[in-house]
């Protein structure tokens, strides 16, 4: 889910259950002019560092502790990351978002594009 300044979610992108979320993150953020990415560790790769360089954005993503050279970035900024997780939240408090009654993607990305737009009602 990518999620702008206010925490309001903006693209959903409905991955496998045993994917990870990094490899999503470019197909999130395409056709965005963001100032800023700002992603945890799990998003900490050279390759999606590159990406939002060429968007003309800044990479807010700490490093990774595997990482053999450690890539400094700006503790403030990352702090509004906690945006994203508070929208997280107020999704989660529609149950049928948080369990995933459906078992089609279908029906189950519907219910999130309505929950999204409830979230931005508020």
């Amino acid at each position: 889910m990518a999620a702008d300044t206010l925490g309001r979610p903006v693209r959903f992108l409905l991955t496998p259950g045993q994917s990870g979320d990094a490899p999503a993150a470019p197909a999130l953020i395409a056709g965005f002019q963001p100032k800023a990415v700002l992603a945890d560790k799990a998003y900490d790769s050279n390759a999606l560092r590159k990406i939002i360089a060429d968007l003309g954005a800044k990479a807010v993503i700490p490093s990774n502790r595997t990482r053999k050279v450690l890539i400094a970035h700006d503790v403030e900024a990352y702090r509004a990351r906690n945006r994203i997780e508070r929208c997280f939240s107020k999704l989660k408090h529609f149950r049928r978002f948080a369990t995933r009654y459906d078992r089609r993607t279908v029906h189950f990305l519907g219910f999130v594009l309505l929950a999204a737009a409830m979230v931005w009602m508020r």
